[in-house]
Formats: structure tokens, sequence, C-alpha cells
């Protein structure tokens, strides 16, 4: 399979890309090269290879998810520089 000028121009309008020419034809090189390669890797027999689902055979081991007692707002609020009866107050940073 070959890249045309016009793919690459339809490529470069969905990604709202300009392209000189020369750029155009060092894309469609590198295209080229990336089909080829997976034409490449379709030659290849996987029918006795397993998918890889997991990087790791290790499994991740996860914590019960119990209810615990959670603070109340005015705990949270009690220990906070600044509040007020709702939330915690922080200086302003940002400025129009």
């Amino acid at each position: 399979m070959s890249i045309s000028d016009k793919k690459i121009d339809e490529l470069a309008h969905l990604a709202r890309l300009e392209f000189s020419s020369a750029d155009k034809q060092a894309i469609k090189g590198d295209l080229d090269r990336i089909i080829d390669f997976c034409d490449k890797l379709k030659e290849l027999d996987t029918s006795s290879v397993e998918p890889l689902i997991y990087l790791s055979q290790e499994e991740t081991i996860l914590r019960e998810d119990v209810v615990k007692k959670v603070l109340t707002k005015q705990e949270a609020l009690r220990n906070a520089p600044s509040a007020d009866s709702d939330y915690f107050k922080v200086p302003k940073i940002i400025t129009k």
C-alpha cells in the first residue's frame, strides 16, 4: 500500500495542519515505512502466542472498602488557618 498526496492532504485537513511540499514528502516517506513495518508484522505466525493482558504477573493487593468515621465539616474547618462557616479561605492567586 502506498500513501498518496491526496491522502496526506486529507489527514492534514483532519488534524488541522498545513505542510509544505518538502514536509509532505517527508511525511509520505515516514507513513510508507510505517505501513511496510505493519505489513511485515502480518507475516508472523502468532497463532500459538497468548494475548498479553498485563505487563506483570503480579497481582495488585487492594485494601477492603470499609466505611469508616469521617470528619464533619466543622471538624475539618476547625484547624484551618482561615475559614468561614462552610469553606476554607485561601489567598486569591488568579488575576485578570
